[in-house]
C-alpha cells in the first residue's frame, strides 16, 4: 500500500483566509494534502452573540472533531477568533490542532526581545483579541500596540494587494511611532506581507508560514 500524504485539514470563517495558508503550505509543506472547511457563518453569528459563546466553540469543536473522524493528520483553524477552541484539541485523539497565531506570536516574541511590535488587524474586535493574546505570549514590559488598517476587509476579499498594502501602511501612519517589526493579525492579511517588508525595511510577521512550519514539525518531526 502506498504511504498516504498528511491530510491537513483548514477550517476557515471566510474564504480570503484560505489562499494565504494553501500557499504556505505549498512552500513549506508541499507533501500534504489540502482539505478545506468553510462555514461562512462563523464570524457573523459570533458578532451577532458578542464573541465567542459556548454555542459557537461547541460548534467548532464539532467541525474540529468532523475533520478528525474523517482522517485529518493535523487541523489548522484560519480565524483568529477561535484560537481559544484549538487548545481544546480533538476529543479522545492526539491529532494535533493549531490556532491560526500562536506559532507567529511566538515568533514574535524570540525575534527581539526588546523591539516594539506593532499588530494589525482589519476590525477592532480581533484587534482587541490578538492584543490580548500576544501580550500575554510576549509579558507586560514589551511595547505592544495595535492598529486597524480600514479598508483592508474589502482589498482582502477582491484580492487587490496593492490597495491592501496601501491601507495598511496608512494605518501605520496614524501611530506616530518607530516600530521594530509588525505582526498582521489575520490570515486575510498575509499576502501584503513581502511588500510590506519591502517598503517598511522592517521584519513583517504573518500567521500562515509560522502556523503550517509548526504544523509540519507536530506530524513530521521535520521543518522545511
Amino acid at each position: 500500500m502506498a504511504h498516504r500524504s498528511p491530510l491537513i485539514a483548514l477550517i476557515s470563517a471566510v474564504p480570503a483566509s484560505i489562499p494565504p495558508v494553501t500557499a504556505a503550505l505549498q512552500a513549506h509543506f508541499p507533501e500534504a494534502t489540502v482539505w478545506n472547511i468553510l462555514d461562512d457563518r462563523l464570524l457573523e453569528e459570533a458578532e451577532d452573540e458578542g464573541g465567542l459563546t459556548p454555542r459557537l466553540t461547541a460548534r467548532m469543536r464539532r467541525l474540529i472533531d468532523h475533520a478528525v473522524t474523517e482522517g485529518a493528520d493535523g487541523v489548522l483553524l484560519t480565524c483568529s477568533l477561535y484560537s481559544p477552541v484549538a487548545r481544546l484539541g480533538a476529543q479522545g485523539t492526539d491529532v494535533p490542532v493549531l490556532g491560526p497565531d500562536e506559532a507567529v506570536f511566538g515568533a514574535a516574541a524570540a525575534r527581539d526581545r526588546d523591539g516594539a511590535i506593532l499588530v494589525v488587524s482589519s476590525a477592532a474586535g480581533p484587534l482587541a483579541d490578538s492584543l490580548r493574546r500576544i501580550r500575554e505570549e510576549l509579558g507586560e514590559d514589551r511595547p505592544v500596540e495595535g492598529v486597524v488598517a480600514e479598508g483592508a476587509v474589502g482589498a482582502s476579499r477582491s484580492g487587490d494587494i496593492d490597495a491592501l498594502v496601501t491601507s495598511i501602511i496608512d494605518a501605520m501612519a496614524t501611530t506616530g511611532t518607530a516600530w521594530d517589526s509588525v505582526v498582521l493579525g489575520q490570515y486575510s492579511l498575509a499576502p501584503a506581507a513581502p511588500t510590506l517588508e519591502d517598503r517598511l525595511g522592517i521584519p513583517v510577521l504573518s500567521g500562515p508560514r509560522f502556523a503550517v512550519e509548526a504544523l509540519r514539525r507536530a506530524i513530521t518531526g521535520e521543518v522545511r
